[in-house]
């Protein structure tokens, strides 16, 4: 069985809880808080802004040398103003469980993500994760550090 592998990522945000809430909960954000080299769109809605189970969300990235990859997720758990869940049903990964936990803290809000992944391709999915596959998850997190603050 293919090794399950954990990113967790912490950041405050100098913002209320509600506001912070909302901005993470429009899936149409994502493109702004996605490294730009890495081409991300939402490929369907308009979205409303509202997070709910059961909620589609279908995207095309470009994670390595420009490639395109279509991914779709599905929003599984929703506690209003404390997490979300997003799991992969189709894309590049063999298992993405992805938790998004917000807490109130003294000026902000605190937010965590918890992405719990499994790469397909047995021994080659193992050699690709070592290669590049956490550096560029990592990247992407260290991405949303610097610039989610300036979009809030």
């Amino acid at each position: 069985m293919a090794r399950t592998y954990v990113i967790r990522s912490t950041q405050f945000l100098p913002v209320t809880l509600e506001r912070a809430w909302t901005f993470f909960c429009d899936p149409d954000n994502l493109r702004h808080i996605t490294p730009p080299d890495m081409r991300f769109t939402v490929k369907n809605g308009p979205h409303t802004g509202k997070m709910y189970p059961g909620l589609i969300i279908e995207y095309s990235i470009r994670p390595l040398l420009c490639i395109p990859v279509y991914w779709m997720t599905e929003i599984t758990q929703v506690a209003p103003l404390r997490y979300f869940i997003d799991e992969q049903r189709f894309g590049p990964y063999s298992f993405w469980h992805h938790q998004h936990h917000f807490e109130s803290k003294d000026g902000g809000t605190e937010m965590t993500d918890i992405v719990h992944y499994r790469l397909p391709l047995g021994p080659l999915g193992t050699l690709a994760h070592r290669l590049f596959v956490r550096k560029r998850l990592e990247a992407i997190f260290d991405y949303r550090r610097k610039i989610v603050p300036s979009l809030l």
